[in-house]
């Protein structure tokens, strides 16, 4: 099944065939208007060396008319065996359709809402076919069940066309397409971001890129060199001071000769607080008492500051070299 890319802001444009596997656009005059596009024959040309196939419309009162106006876009510079001229359905669109194909053109005879019209767009030799399910289904209509007929009367008569599936407005569409079996769909960059996206698969991922990460990143590589860290004799109001500045809900009290003396959170501060009141902020670090600190060796894998993690069930591990405090490991690093 062929996938086009239905716009024309060429924003969208360049970003959809970066994919480097999309066949071809889409667009409207009607795209161009909102896009603020005036220089119609300009934005043409330049849209034609972008991709691989465009699809424009060819408007014009009689079959005549259209010709020429597909002709006159050729004239511009444009491949004629990489542009398909769209033309709306109607006795002369159809007839229009014969004059172009018999000069070797490609056509998409398109705004398609019933059988008989998708049928007649065949027997004229349309290369594409184009219901629009969108807005069939706005109206009520069974779109899929239209779409199903044109593939199984391309199938069942051998006409030498691909139905395009279009106006496409959600991902399920697409499944629509894929399942009635139709040769082309036209799609939204909106909803072609969509096709990949599965939250199980993000988890997956996630998991994998996390375990991997475990496997492979040292603990000093995990902190930035971040060493949250205040001697005893500071303050505990000083202390919250660099807990923030930090961006740490802990920091590393630590002795004159720089060891260890424990670690200082923002829920030992919050106990304090309830149990002693405000002026406990005024108390130094040294003051209070402290279980042993949690540490690690910054030369070890991730992979078993995550078993200690899970083993002491605390969110933050002092990381030393050589018995001293260097940094802060935060749960969280584990992942990014």
């Amino acid at each position: 099944m062929e996938l086009y890319l239905d716009s024309a802001n060429l924003k969208e444009i360049e970003e959809g065939f970066k994919l480097g596997f999309l066949n071809g656009l889409t667009t409207t005059p009607t795209f161009m208007q909102r896009e603020g596009i005036t220089d119609i024959d300009g934005t043409i040309v330049r849209l034609s060396k972008m991709v691989p196939v465009l699809q424009i419309e060819a408007l014009g009162n009689t079959a005549e008319e259209v010709l020429a106006e597909a002709e006159r876009q050729l004239a511009l510079g444009l491949d004629p065996k990489k542009t398909v001229f769209k033309i709306p359905v109607s006795l002369e669109g159809v007839r229009a359709c014969k004059l172009l194909r018999s000069k070797g053109y490609l056509v998409n005879i398109h705004l398609v809402y019933t059988l008989q019209q998708a049928y007649m767009a065949m027997h004229a030799g349309a290369s594409y076919v184009c219901p629009l399910v969108g807005r069939l289904q706005d109206q009520g209509h069974d779109a899929i069940a239209l779409v199903d007929q044109c593939v199984t009367a391309v199938n069942r008569y051998g006409y030498d066309t691909k139905i395009m599936f279009s106006s496409v407005r959600h991902a399920e569409h697409v499944r629509n397409a894929i399942n009635v079996g139709v040769h082309t769909i036209t799609v939204p960059l909106k909803v072609l971001k969509q096709l990949t996206e599965n939250n199980f698969t993000t988890v997956g991922t996630d998991q994998f890129i996390m375990d991997t990460r475990l496997m492979m990143v040292k603990v000093k590589e995990a902190i930035n060199g971040v060493n949250p860290l205040v001697e005893e004799d500071t303050v505990i109001s000083d202390a919250m001071i660099k807990m923030t500045e930090y961006n740490f809900g802990a920091i590393t009290v630590v002795k004159k000769d720089g060891s260890i003396k424990g670690v200082f959170t923002d829920g030992s501060l919050r106990k304090l607080l309830v149990e002693k009141g405000r002026d406990i902020l005024n108390k130094k670090l040294s003051d209070l008492e402290y279980r042993e600190a949690i540490t690690i060796d910054g030369n070890v894998l991730l992979n078993d500051a995550n078993v200690l993690f899970k083993k002491t069930a605390v969110d933050t591990i002092v990381v030393t070299d050589a018995g001293k405090p260097v940094g802060m490991l935060d749960i969280q690093d584990l992942k990014s």
